[in-house]
Formats: C-alpha cells, structure tokens, sequence
C-alpha cells in the first residue's frame, strides 16, 4: 500500500532540493493556514502566545521562495516548448485548479454562512479573477499564473534579458510598495507587482542553481550556519515589530516597511534553500520531498481540508484542546490532500485539478493500486 504514491515520485528525474524546498514552504504556509482557520472559534488561543509567535516568525519568505523556485524553471520550458505551449501548461496546472477549487470553496462557503456567519457572496467567484486577496489564499495561483504569462511573452517576445527583468521587478515592487503604504487598491494587480521581482529573480539564478557542478557548494555547512544565524536575527527583529498592535497585524512589516520586508524575505530565502540542499546531500526527510512534490495540489484544497477538519474535532470530537487541535488540523492540511489528489488520479477524477489527463501517473497508478495492500508491481529496469 502506498497511498501517496511515493515510489512514483521518488523514482522521477527531478531537482531533489527544489521538491524539499516546495516541501518545507508548503508546511510552513499550512501552519498559517491553520492557525488562521481555528482564530475565532471560541478557543483559548491567547493561552498559548508561543503558537501565534511561530506563525509570525516564520512568516515573510514562505511566498517569495514558491515565485523564485517558479522562475528558476521558465527559461527551460520556453526553450523546451516555446511561448504558446508554455502558457497551455500555466492554464492546465494553475490557472484551471484556481476556478475549480476557488468555484468549490467559495461555493461551499456560500451554503454554510447561515452556520458560520461568513460574508462570503457571489461576487466572490468574480474576485478569483479581478480581487482575488477577497477570496483569502487563491490569491497565489492568480498572481504565479499572470506573472509567468506576462514574464514568458516579454522574455520571448520582447527579448527582455534576466537583468532586465529583475530591473523590471524592482520598478513594480517599488509601486506595490506604494500601493500597500498609502493603504490604496489594485486588484490583483497588487500581488503582481509585488512578486514579479522573485519570479525574475529565479530566472536570473536559474543557470547557476540548476547546475549539478554546484550542488557540493550549496551543500555546505560553511553556508547554512551564518545564514541560519543571520535569519534568525532578521526574524527575530521583524517579528517584534509584527507583533506589535496594528491593523496590519503580520503584514506589517511587508506592508509598511515593504524594502524591509524584501530583505526579510531573500535572507529566508537563501536559508530555506540552502538547508533543502543539505537535506538532499545527506537525502534526510525524503517524505518531505513527496509533500514538495504535491505543493500546488495541497495549496488549492488547504482550507477546505481545514475546515472540515476543524469542525470534525470541535463538534464531533469535542476537542478544544489547542495544541492539540493545531496539530491536528495543520497535518489534515498537508496528509489528505495528498491522498485525496492520488485518490482521483487512480480514480479517473483527475479534471480536478487539471483539464489534460496526466497519462504517465494514471498509467502507473492504474497498474499499481497504491491503495491495495497487495504487493505492488515492480516496474523493469531500463
């Protein structure tokens, strides 16, 4: 039985450090997810302050790292497939499993709000396209989705070279940075602009990060211990600043101080991968490289998971007992969607999160049923 179907993955050609990094992001943005989805229940979260102050600490470079890893891979896949058919695989693995599961959730929220009191409307299905920050955390597949288009067609088209693009990046940071301080509106246009930098940035470190030759040197200690020092003291003084009262409450720092927030973000950044390189050096935590592998799938299903999840141990368990509670609903968020998206492959529900059928892993999930107890077949050796 191997219900995640893991030995597919980890028998697949890919950048091993890339899946961790996917990996520990997805977890630590689960956390948030799921510290959020228990605030206002009635529950005793102010008891436990530490809980929050992880939340918060770990915050500010969990997006940033998911646009870089995304823009260390566009240079390879336009020269692969070109422009058109670029833009075909950004509409099937992104912008298709946001209408899906955005039209879900936001469906499902509708027909609960007698119970939760949600001001979830129709106008919601909407603002997947035009506001998306009103319908929580789908704002990320918009935002990956627009960058990588409007990236690809000026790389390919207007022959915009790397630099230039990270140029451009700034110049659009610098107008996100002035929406978020004078408290204005932009629609998705304001995710956009503020994370169009990192996609670039990926793009222009792609050749170096991507390079087998350099795998020894990223993999040194001589480099993670300063940048887990350095990280930890930025975080440190950051958080501090975003505990502090205000209607920004976390964002505050990436709101307000938004050119501190850059810098936040990039030494997180460099930390998170270089421990994920580590991790593939000494090939530590593989089942981290199963949850990386299926980031996106988590992502688009997090809150509804959540959710249930949640009301399951509140009212059906009676559980109140926060750690407790935390620990339950955060591994829901991350262990069943991973099941549930293997589930539908083996099951021919794969248009649920895209509309091309993925013919590699259906076959081999088809052959193998990964959620039998019987021995599974061995593939032959090519």
């Amino acid at each position: 039985m191997d219900p995640f179907n893991s030995q597919f993955i980890l028998k697949e050609k890919r950048w091993l450090w890339i899946d961790y990094d996917k990996g520990i992001s997805i977890i630590l943005v689960g956390y948030g997810h799921c510290y959020a989805t228990l605030k206002d229940h009635g529950l005793a979260l102010d008891n436990y302050p530490f809980f929050n102050y992880i939340g918060v600490f770990l915050y500010g470079f969990r997006m940033p790292l998911f646009f870089i890893v995304s823009g260390l891979l566009v240079g390879r896949s336009l020269n692969k497939k070109g422009l058109a058919a670029y833009i075909g695989d950004r509409t099937n693995n992104i912008l298709y499993p946001l209408f899906i599961w955005g039209f879900l959730q936001i469906t499902l929220q509708i027909l609960t709000a007698r119970f939760t009191h949600n001001t979830v409307t129709p106008m919601n299905y909407l603002n997947l396209i035009i506001d998306p920050r009103e319908t929580g955390h789908f704002w990320y597949l918009n935002a990956l989705f627009c960058i990588g288009v409007i990236y690809a067609f000026f790389k390919s088209k207007l022959r915009l070279t790397p630099v230039m693009q990270v140029i451009l990046g700034l110049i659009l940071y610098s107008a996100s940075a002035y929406i978020h301080v004078n408290d204005l509106r932009a629609g998705f246009l304001t995710d956009v602009f503020e994370y169009y930098f990192f996609f670039a940035l990926g793009d222009l470190i792609s050749k170096v990060m991507l390079d087998d030759k350099n795998i020894q040197r990223f993999s040194s200690w001589k480099v993670f211990l300063p940048l887990i020092v350095l990280f930890i003291t930025i975080q440190y003084f950051f958080t501090q600043i975003n505990l502090r009262p205000s209607a920004e409450e976390m964002n505050y720092v990436e709101h307000k101080l938004p050119f501190f927030f850059l810098v936040e973000a990039l030494v997180g950044c460099v930390t998170s991968v270089s421990f994920s390189f580590l991790l593939q050096k000494y090939k530590l935590f593989t089942w981290l490289r199963i949850v990386g592998f299926h980031s996106l799938f988590i992502y688009c299903m997090q809150i509804i998971v959540m959710t249930i999840a949640r009301t399951v141990c509140i009212n059906a368990l009676h559980i109140t007992y926060v750690p407790a509670l935390i620990l339950l609903v955060w591994s829901s968020g991350i262990v069943l969607p991973v099941f549930f998206y293997n589930f539908c492959l083996r099951y021919n529900l794969w248009w649920l999160y895209t509309f091309r059928k993925p013919e590699r892993q259906v076959e081999y999930l088809r052959n193998n049923n990964i959620f039998s107890f019987k021995r599974m077949k061995q593939e032959p050796v090519v």
